[in-house]
C-alpha cells in the first residue's frame, strides 16, 4: 500500500476516475432529465422519457470516458466494476477503496452541478433510482444483480489479454453493455448497476428509500461475474499467495489459462 501511495501515477489514476465519473454522470443523467425541456411553439412540452435515448447516453458516455482515461486509471467508473477487478486480482485493496471514494465524490459533485442547471425543471428527481409500481424489493434486487452481472462479465472478458480473438473497441463493447443494462432495467428500477451513480442522486435529492438495493444488487452481480469468470469460465493458475501479493502491493501479476498457451492478461490500465 505504501508503495502505491507514494506514486504520482497512482494519484493521477484516482483523479482521472473522479473527473471521468463527473463527466459521465453529468452527461448521462442530464440526458434523462432533459425530456421535459423540448420547445414546441415557444412553450415547453411534456413528453415521456425516451428509454433508448437515455440508454445510449449512458452507454456512449461510458465508452467515451473509457477511451479518454482508460490508459490512466482503467476507467472503472463504477464501484461494482472496481470490486470485480479486485476479486479478479487486478488491483490492490487500497486502490479499490480510493477508486470507489473518487467515483462517489465525482457522482455527488456532478449531480450537485446538474441540480443547479436543472433547477427550473418541475418534479426534478435528479435521476433518482426507484422501484416502479408493481416491483417489490426482491424483484428490483434481482434486476440489478442480472444487469450488473452482464456488465462486469463483459468488462472482464473484453479486457482479458489472454484472448487473441477480440477485435474492435473494448471501450465501445463495454459502453454497449451499459446501454444493454439500461434497456433492461430502466422500466423496473431506473437502472442503477452503479452504486456511485445511485448514491449521488440519492444524496443530493435527500431520498434514500430502497437505496440499499442499488448497492447490494450491483455488489452481488459484480462479485458473481468475477468469481464465475476467473474460476469457472477462464480459470487461472494462481494461488492464494500470489493473490495476496496483488491485493496488498498493487503489482499486477500475469496468469496463464490452465492448459493453454495464450498470452497473459491485460486490463484497460497501465501496470
Amino acid at each position: 500500500m505504501a508503495s502505491e501511495f507514494r506514486k504520482k501515477i497512482f494519484w493521477r489514476a484516482v483523479v482521472a476516475e473522479f473527473l471521468a465519473m463527473s463527466l459521465f454522470i453529468f452527461i448521462s443523467i442530464g440526458s434523462a432529465l432533459g425530456f421535459n425541456f423540448p420547445l414546441v411553439a415557444n412553450k415547453t412540452s411534456t413528453r415521456s422519457q425516451d428509454n433508448v435515448k437515455v440508454s445510449l447516453a449512458f452507454g456512449l458516455s461510458i465508452a467515451t470516458m473509457a477511451q479518454s482515461v482508460g490508459h490512466i486509471s482503467g476507467a472503472h467508473l463504477n464501484p461494482a466494476v472496481t470490486l470485480g477487478l479486485l476479486l479478479s486480482c487486478q488491483i490492490s485493496i487500497f486502490k479499490a477503496l480510493m477508486y470507489i471514494l473518487a467515483q462517489c465524490l465525482g457522482a455527488v459533485v456532478a449531480t450537485a452541478i446538474l441540480s443547479g442547471v436543472t433547477s427550473s425543471l418541475p418534479e426534478n428527481s435528479l435521476g433518482l433510482n426507484a422501484l416502479s409500481d408493481g416491483i417489490n424489493a426482491g424483484q428490483g434486487l434481482g434486476i440489478e444483480i442480472i444487469a450488473t452481472f452482464q456488465l462486469v462479465l463483459c468488462v472482464l472478458a473484453t479486457t482479458d489479454r489472454r484472448r487473441n480473438d477480440v477485435s474492435g473497441s473494448a471501450p465501445l463493447a463495454i459502453g454497449l453493455s451499459v446501454a444493454l443494462g439500461h434497456l433492461l432495467a430502466i422500466d423496473y428500477t431506473g437502472c442503477g448497476i452503479n452504486p456511485a451513480r445511485s448514491f449521488g442522486s440519492a444524496l443530493i435529492a435527500n431520498n434514500f428509500e430502497n437505496h440499499w438495493i442499488f448497492w447490494v444488487g450491483p455488489i452481488i452481480g459484480g462479485a458473481s461475474a468475477a468469481l464465475i469468470y476467473d474460476f469457472i469460465l477462464a480459470p487461472r493458475t494462481s494461488d492464494l499467495t500470489d493473490r495476496m501479493k496483488v491485493w496488498t502491493s498493487g503489482q499486477v501479476e500475469e496468469y496463464d489459462l490452465e492448459g493453454d498457451d495464450m498470452n497473459s492478461r491485460v486490463e484497460m490500465k497501465p501496470k
